[in-house]
């Protein structure tokens, strides 16, 4: 296993960039009571440098989230009991060749439709495809025979915090989670093929030849919506060109600097989510630095 201890970076922006040079992410989730998570993730990826961010989400919140932020757009999708339903499917077909990245799981629920609509998309080969929250619970949901590793072919980051990976472990080991955080992330992303950025303190980010481990971030940051900041941010650096791992790398590391900008005003008590978006700008600015 081979240690990674620098930080990747990106590349100066060309002079004649326009919004389309920048990457164009796409968001899906959300659901009834859960309209903060995709607009946070969206904020989060326009902070962090994506020339134009979509969220999909289900048509009777599509207000709601639109009210949020002006500066993304957003798409209606069906629904029933308000999340979404496999007939989004279909419609998300239509929006994935526009985009360079896909983000799936803040706040979408873990409905049938949902699970419909995770396994579509891990079925889209060559999608840089990023899952969180309860996208990866639908993920531990639909393991063993004829579940989502046997359909997956979209280039997959899995963002899970330490619970989240207990509950995927399960679903595709027959024995107990290594008690080593480094030693089960890669083992997790040797198997499933995938990137994995294990949360909490110290996150590991490892595709099971490459590990890192972050060194920025504090507890003030264990806070709701803070995980779907990071979701944001790293699928923002997709789609500005880096690979996968690099995206995960950089996005957790920028993640914990603007964490800690943020105490420093803030304090690590009264940190909230918004806190560390507002803070993203620092964050970038000291790494290009």
């Amino acid at each position: 296993m081979q240690t990674i201890t620098e930080i990747p970076k990106l590349e100066k922006r060309p002079v004649d960039g326009h919004k389309g040079t920048f990457g164009k992410v796409l968001i899906v989730g959300g659901s009834v009571g859960f309209s903060g998570a995709p607009a946070l993730a969206g904020r989060a990826a326009l902070r962090s440098g994506a020339g134009l961010v979509r969220i999909a989400v289900p048509a009777s919140i599509q207000p709601v989230v639109a009210s949020l932020e002006p500066c993304y757009t957003t798409i209606g999708l069906s629904e029933k009991n308000g999340q979404l339903s496999g007939k989004a499917v279909t419609e998300l077909a239509g929006h994935l060749l526009d985009n360079d990245v896909a983000a799936f799981g803040p706040g979408c629920g873990t409905g049938l439709g949902v699970k419909e609509v995770a396994l579509s998309l891990l079925a889209v080969e060559g999608l840089k495809l990023l899952i969180d929250a309860d996208g990866l619970n639908v993920l531990s949901q639909c393991g063993g025979p004829g579940g989502w590793l046997e359909k997956k072919k979209a280039d997959v980051v899995l963002t899970p915090h330490p619970g989240e990976m207990g509950w995927l472990w399960k679903s595709v080991f027959r024995e107990q989670v290594p008690e080593n955080r480094e030693e089960c992330a890669a083992k997790l992303a040797e198997k499933t093929g995938t990137v994995v950025v294990l949360k909490g303190a110290g996150t590991v980010v490892t595709d099971g030849e490459r590990l890192f481990v972050n060194d920025t971030g504090n507890p003030g940051m264990a806070t709701a919506g803070s995980g779907d900041v990071l979701t944001g941010v790293i699928a923002a650096l997709i789609g500005q060109g880096l690979s996968t791992f690099d995206a995960a790398v950089l996005g957790v590391h920028v993640h914990g600097l603007a964490g800690d900008a943020a105490a420093k005003i803030r304090g690590q008590v009264s940190m909230i989510a918004t806190d560390i978006i507002e803070h993203l700008g620092h964050a970038f600015i000291q790494v290009s630095e």
